[in-house]
């Protein structure tokens, strides 16, 4: 790499990341500390994790990513292979079967393969940019998600497969994919949403005071519609093949999305873990169960709130240290930053967030290379929604879901997999303009 090179990585992006890694080892040390005075060797952990992270990134930035075009299936189909090993032999932790270990030391499979799986589909999408045929290059996108998708749910981890959807959307919408398949896409995973959640609140919250909702997690009402939807779809189908009449086809665009949606919430009923139903009805309600699933979400809220507009300083938190919150340094990090640090510090991590999502942004539109655009467009993806899902979890807008908050929370597959993100975008930064 020339200096020359070096001159053009783009450095807002780069400092938001070492600022945003470095407020995240203060208080990964901040939450080990307990009322005794000892502290949890995690932070030391997290310094070689993000000093190899770094390394890691500038070696990256260092790279033309174009080269990874004609390997990205190979990595695809490597990280796919080793999610299907970790379902089977891998080791435990927190009721998921996500994790490879040697030792002491552990990686997740899954963290990578949302890198793998952006890498893959930018290529996909921008091999068949001139494609005549938009359904077969939407639903080849949709297989080439849902497979490590899928996988990732198995093992269960509910949280991570969830971030696959936002790549999937937006790097579609963005790959120029007709928007009545991304509306589809995403009107099926709202219905399914719906239709898992109401028999949950209506049993749990409503003390049954609909009946009728609970319908929706009955077999034989699934497999009744299903039988009847099928028929109706096909009909319409060739229907509108042969006449080509819109209601036609608008009948069987709606019998195809409800189909969908009773069989995938009939499966999450079946597929959902008993502690990520309860996440679910304490998301709707926290006082449901005040002292056992709904505790992470009150005792979240108290510590932001108690945080006020300064905060209490660093080191001087409360809930962190006699140990009220749960899982403090991982998925309630940002908790422990705004009780230390209040709403000015919030405030100062949303604004790190939006620049790097704003530098991504920016990297799409001014990028010459639309294999390069797309990757982008995936990291963009990834960084927000882990933002705008873990920091609305911690302030109890969001359920509860186990999604680190990239940079901060405490983990070495998270933060590194995060900056070979960082490092890819840097990459495309220097050669935005080479064609």
């Amino acid at each position: 790499m020339r200096l020359r090179d070096f001159l053009e990585i783009d450095f807002p992006l780069f400092f938001a990341a070492l600022l945003l890694t470095v407020f995240g080892i203060l208080f990964i040390y901040s939450s080990g500390i307990t009322p005794t005075g000892s502290v949890s060797t995690e932070y030391s952990r997290q310094i070689v994790w993000a000093a190899a992270g770094f390394i890691v990134a500038l070696v990256i930035s260092m790279l033309n990513y174009r080269r990874v075009y004609d390997f990205s299936l190979y990595i695809y189909a490597a990280t796919v292979a080793l999610l299907i090993y970790t379902c089977f032999f891998g080791r435990l932790v927190n009721g998921a079967r996500a994790w490879i270990g040697i030792g002491s030391f552990g990686i997740q499979p899954s963290e990578f393969a949302k890198i793998s799986t952006i890498l893959f589909l930018a290529r996909h999408l921008d091999s068949t940019k001139h494609s005549q045929n938009e359904l077969n290059r939407f639903i080849l996108s949709c297989v080439i998600v849902l497979i490590p998708m899928i996988i990732v749910l198995l093992q269960p981890d509910f949280g991570t497969s969830l971030v696959f959807i936002p790549i999937l959307l937006v790097m579609t919408f963005i790959g120029g994919i007709s928007m009545r398949y991304i509306i589809f896409l995403g009107s099926s995973i709202v219905l399914t949403g719906l239709m898992t959640v109401l028999p949950l609140w209506q049993k749990t919250i409503l003390e049954g005071a609909y009946p009728a909702i609970m319908i929706l997690t009955n077999g034989r009402f699934i497999l009744t519609s299903l039988a009847a939807l099928v028929p109706v779809g096909t009909m319409a189908f060739f229907g509108f093949s042969r006449y080509k009449r819109r209601y036609f086809y608008w009948i069987c665009y709606g019998a195809v999305l409800l189909a969908i949606s009773l069989l995938a919430s009939f499966a999450s009923h079946r597929v959902l873990k008993d502690y990520q139903i309860m996440r679910l009805i304490v998301f709707l309600d926290p006082n449901v169960d005040p002292r056992g699933s709904g505790w992470h979400i009150i005792q979240s809220m108290i510590a932001i709130g108690s945080g006020g507009f300064m905060g209490k300083g660093f080191l001087q938190g409360t809930q962190s240290h006699y140990r009220f919150l749960p899982q403090q340094s991982t998925d309630f990090i940002f908790s422990i930053f705004t009780e230390e640090w209040g709403f000015l510090g919030g405030l100062l991590v949303f604004a790190l967030f939006l620049l790097i999502c704003l530098r991504l942004v920016r990297l799409m539109r001014t990028t010459s290379d639309t294999f390069g655009s797309y990757i982008a467009t995936g990291l963009t993806a990834v960084f927000s929604f882990h933002f705008i899902i873990n920091v609305g979890m911690a302030m109890g807008v969001m359920p509860i879901t186990g999604i680190p908050l990239l940079f901060m929370s405490y983990g070495g597959s998270a933060l590194i997999s995060a900056m070979v993100g960082i490092g890819l975008a840097m990459s495309i930064h220097i050669r935005r303009f080479q064609r």
